[in-house]
């Protein structure tokens, strides 16, 4: 079982910036593609970044490129998901979430997700 906690989350203004973080106590993090999603109410969960389990590889959704950058330290067991320049439409419940598969942006690939954490973008 691998147990993950999103922090980070919070109320921002728009043009500005956050970084979310994820701890997870495995000892096995090494093993785990992360990815981070995000579900704004009245919508489904969307992708919006993943990394390969040892850094390498990232892939981000297209209106998530150049401003945001998931990176992750194996020595932490912590991911991160860095937020610039954000807009209104970024509000959401931003979720962290675990794959013993190839960093993926399939939602269904993922055995185990965060509780999230709360994003607010305002005008």
């Amino acid at each position: 079982q691998v147990q993950l906690v999103e922090s980070g989350g919070g109320l921002v203004q728009a043009g500005g910036s956050l970084t979310l973080s994820c701890a997870t106590s495995t000892r096995s993090f090494s093993n785990y593609a992360m990815g981070w999603f995000r579900q704004a109410p009245g919508k489904e969960r969307e992708f919006v970044a993943t990394i390969s389990s040892n850094g390498v590889t990232t892939y981000y959704a297209d209106s998530m490129k150049g401003r945001f950058t998931i990176s992750r330290d194996l020595a932490k067991n912590t991911v991160w998901l860095q937020m610039n320049s954000l807009k209104p439409e970024d509000t959401a419940v931003y979720y962290c979430a675990a794959t013993r598969g190839a960093a993926t942006s399939r939602k269904s690939a993922y055995s185990y997700w965060g509780q999230g954490t709360q994003v607010t973008v305002s005008f």
